[in-house]
């Protein structure tokens, strides 16, 4: 594998919703973990050559999403309860591995990781990647709200390998594979939504593991009656009635049956409900196809009946109004 690239830096036009490239190479130990701590958050690293060590970072910004293609040497990255005390990012990281093989371990899991599979950690708990030769990687970092999962479902998934051979991640794999070697393809309108696509078909595959990492726990039948509820509070965000009793009666099963299954992925069904409204919301809110929408129309639209509690909600998730996040993710125009 090559890490031979040339090196850009370029700044966005005014308003445009996708920064242009930024890629930098770099040659020894001491620059890299410069380069990795700046673009990420304060890490260790340690080369396993030092004196032939190179890297290769490039990245494009989408408002508070950082997309990186990441491709160096062999060495070991780690993120220590020190630094994350000093400096936090309130960050999960979504990577994708596109070439070589690496080991990451977080929360007492370790998930060895071959081209094309799939992970999630959280950027504020102590984790370690061991790349014991050269490897490349699609690293996608977004703040935590952005994912629309609850916390402690993410702490469950945190350093589980998804295949990317199986299940979802066969899908998107592909979609993954093309988007890391054409970052600098991406821009505009159109490259802020194709960052969107990627960060929603990934959290797809989250979603999705969940349900099959339950298998000592629950049966198939089980596994899909909770895969047909999640699908009808997705496609009921509209209903401004959607609630526990309404999702309980249209799958023939008690309230509190419902709350069981979703207590069991520590969670409740209001606040799944709450965070897929919100999701929906910031998507159509940074969608340029929908400029002409109003805020509020956008959040009626997502089933919320009280414009204030969408304020409310909005800014208590994602840490900025619905208007200010607005401003930001779509291109002048």
């Amino acid at each position: 594998m090559s890490v031979e690239v040339r090196i850009v830096q370029g700044r966005a036009p005014e308003g445009a919703s996708v920064q242009d490239a930024v890629a930098v190479e770099v040659r020894g130990i001491g620059e890299w973990r410069a380069a990795v701590s700046s673009t990420f958050a304060p890490l260790q690293v340690r080369a396993a050559r030092r004196a032939d060590f190179r890297g290769l970072i490039r990245t494009r910004t989408l408002g508070e999403v950082n997309v990186s293609e990441v491709a160096a040497a062999a060495q070991v990255v780690e993120r220590t309860s020190a630094s994350i005390e000093a400096y936090g990012t309130g960050r999960y990281m979504l990577c994708f591995q596109l070439a070589g093989r690496g080991i990451l371990s977080q929360g007492g899991r370790e998930a060895a990781l071959e081209p094309g599979d799939i992970s999630v950690y959280d950027m504020d708990e102590p984790y370690t990647l061991v790349f014991e030769q050269e490897f490349r990687s699609l690293a996608i970092t977004v703040p935590r709200p952005r994912l629309g999962l609850p916390s402690p479902l993410v702490a469950h998934l945190a350093a589980t390998r998804m295949a990317g051979d199986e299940g979802l991640s066969r899908v998107v794999s592909p979609f993954l594979v093309e988007l890391g070697s054409n970052l600098g393809a991406l821009a505009g309108a159109g490259g802020a939504r194709l960052i969107t696509n990627a960060i929603d078909l990934v959290t797809t595959v989250l979603v999705s593991q969940l349900e099959s990492a339950r298998t000592d726990e629950t049966d198939d039948r089980h596994r899909a009656l909770t895969r047909r509820i999640l699908d009808f509070i997705d496609a009921h965000l509209t209903d401004p009635n959607l609630g526990p009793a309404t999702i309980a009666a249209a799958h023939f099963i008690s309230t509190r049956h419902l709350h069981a299954i979703f207590r069991a992925h520590g969670v409740s069904v209001s606040e799944w409900v709450r965070l897929r409204r919100l999701e929906q919301c910031r998507r159509d809110l940074a969608d340029p196809a929908l400029r002409a929408d109003t805020v509020s129309a956008i959040a009626a639209r997502s089933g919320f009946t009280s414009a204030s509690h969408f304020s409310q909600a909005f800014r208590k998730t994602f840490g900025e109004s619905a208007t200010e996040f607005r401003q930001r993710a779509l291109p002048a125009g």
